[in-house]
């Protein structure tokens, strides 16, 4: 007899505690379900029920083939669904999560993207300065730029980002361009709260130095930051894919380029297992190969 038919009669048993009952379930003869029952523990060499003429006991073995079974008999399940939904249209709602900083750079031309090509499904994007807890907060999708802590949730990497110093032309014609990381003291300092946290600035190079900084504008909003350095008030420190357009268009420049820090990965983050719903599936994809398409992303300094 088939494994799966086997499984699913003995599990039938299992939970209805009768040989009877199982047959009406699965609308077989109580003969059927006995030879099955039978059959099942002459292939496993093993005693997995106890019958009497008033009911039906699981033996240890039996407890533990039926706690096995359920969840071999659930996967095999999703996965039937997973297949038979491939195909399936996403729909219903999706809801989306990254940093303030860069969610509008890199996460809305995607969502828009995704939406032409699915607008059965309903998106809800929230670009925040706070960290979010997936479950909590009934959120489906996340990237995080940065080290991930430890977690349950499943992280794509797809790949890293650099976090560039960068001023205007008109700025930097007035003042000098900084040779080094220390020459920023002396300069005007925007700082963006989201990307650098704190006074105390890291870069690398072959002498890794920390310098500490003096701004004379700290915003928690990296848009309004990036507003007032085009606006020539100083020198400020934001992800490179934040302003790509304003690098290629001569806006702003990079300064300092040979002290950066590490590129900080970036991770696509949900919590969803490998049959998860179609709508995430499939933003998940399309979002993954559009970040790595990114003209800024993996970018060396």
């Amino acid at each position: 007899m088939d494994q799966i038919h086997l499984m699913q009669v003995f599990v039938a048993v299992g939970e209805q505690g009768s040989f009877a009952a199982a047959a009406r379930q699965l609308d077989l003869s109580p003969a059927a379900v006995t030879r099955a029952i039978s059959g099942l523990e002459t292939r496993l060499g093993v005693r997995l029920l106890l019958r009497t003429t008033r009911n039906v006991r699981l033996t240890e073995a039996g407890c533990r083939y039926l706690d096995d079974s359920r969840g071999i008999l659930a996967s095999i399940a999703q996965s039937r669904a997973a297949v038979a939904g491939m195909n399936a249209a996403p729909r219903g709602r999706l809801a989306v999560t990254a940093a303030a900083p860069y969610g509008r750079a890199l996460i809305l031309p995607c969502l828009v993207d995704f939406l032409k090509r699915y607008p059965e499904v309903e998106v809800s994007a929230d670009f925040l300065d706070r960290s979010v807890n997936l479950v909590d907060e009934r959120i489906d999708v996340a990237v995080q730029i940065g080290e991930l802590p430890d977690s349950s949730l499943t992280a794509l990497r797809v790949g890293q980002v650099r976090r560039v110093l960068c001023a205007a032309p008109e700025y930097l014609a007035r003042h000098g361009v900084p040779l080094h990381p220390r020459d920023l003291q002396r300069h005007t300092i925007v700082a963006a709260a989201g990307i650098s946290p704190g006074l105390d600035w890291k870069f690398g190079g072959r002498q890794p130095t920390t310098v500490r900084i003096k701004p004379c504008l700290t915003v928690s909003n990296n848009d309004a930051a990036l507003d007032a350095v085009l606006a020539g008030l100083g020198i400020c420190r934001l992800l490179c894919c934040q302003i790509a357009a304003e690098l290629a268009a001569g806006r702003l420049q990079v300064i300092l380029a040979d002290y950066e820090e590490a590129p900080a990965p970036v991770h696509i983050l949900h919590h969803e297992g490998r049959f998860g719903s179609s709508r995430v599936r499939n933003f998940i994809d399309l979002l993954a190969a559009s970040l790595r398409a990114h003209p800024y992303m993996n970018q060396a300094a």
